[in-house]
């Protein structure tokens, strides 16, 4: 940790914690196998020797296995942590399909609709908030900038560069990881934002939800004392004409 910038370090948990962290997120280690083809759990010494990228790794596994675990039955589906993702070099998103759609692809002007699962790459809770059994699918008409650059470049998809992104097909589910230049970042430029639905970028987790979702998302994606802002993973399941 000590290798990171003074904002980063506002992030990442206390050693213990971490390790707290990382035991239920990576779960049992192959390479700690026990007599018999057991395995046991990484101890304190084992996740402080663990590489950053690990741990980062770690956390997008709790992005959500809500909307991944609903397409494990399909050939195309992967497990909640074991999807490779693909970078584009020039815009730097990170994506995975866990399950392909079927039919055309959106295009600018359209109405998108998709349940998502939203995580952040640091903090003791990862987990932001999901729509997943809601009953309340977040809709928006591609290309009107209500919503953040980096889910509409997931669904759309991009040819400009050597690493392209193919457009998501309905029905299909796609993990993505969005830097913070085609995330929430433009609302720290605002003069006064109101960090509420409707009224900037979004998505944007309820704020009378129970579940605490808001305040998670707030403090990392909203905080004008924190202006460093994490990286975003989101697991999307694309919806047909609804």
């Amino acid at each position: 940790v000590k290798h990171y910038s003074v904002a980063m370090k506002h992030y990442f948990p206390a050693p213990a914690a971490l390790v707290i962290v990382a035991s239920v997120l990576l779960g049992p280690i192959s390479g700690l196998q026990q007599p018999g083809g057991t395995h046991r759990f990484p101890t304190r010494r084992t996740i402080l020797s663990l590489p950053p990228k690990a741990l980062i790794a770690a956390a997008t596994g709790a992005s959500s296995a809500a909307i991944i675990s609903a397409s494990s039955s399909s050939a195309n589906a992967a497990t909640p942590n074991g999807l490779i993702l693909n970078k584009s070099s020039e815009s730097g998103l990170q994506w995975a399909d866990a399950k392909r759609g079927t039919g055309q692809p959106l295009t600018p002007g359209m109405v998108a609709s998709i349940d998502y699962s939203m995580a952040s790459t640091v903090g003791r809770q990862p987990q932001i908030y999901t729509t997943k059994d809601k009953g309340v699918p977040y809709r928006w008409t591609l290309g009107d900038g209500s919503t953040i650059a980096g889910i509409e470049l997931a669904i759309l998809g991009s040819s400009g560069d050597d690493d392209s992104i193919p457009p998501m097909l309905p029905g299909g589910i796609r993990r993505v990881i969005i830097p913070a230049n085609l995330g929430y970042q433009s609302i720290l430029n605002e003069k006064d934002p109101k960090c509420i639905e409707g009224k900037d970028i979004g998505p944007i987790p309820p704020k009378n939800n129970s579940d605490g979702g808001y305040q998670r998302w707030y403090q990392f994606y909203c905080n004008p004392r924190i202006p460093y802002q994490p990286d975003i993973v989101l697991d999307i399941k694309l919806y047909g004409k609804r």
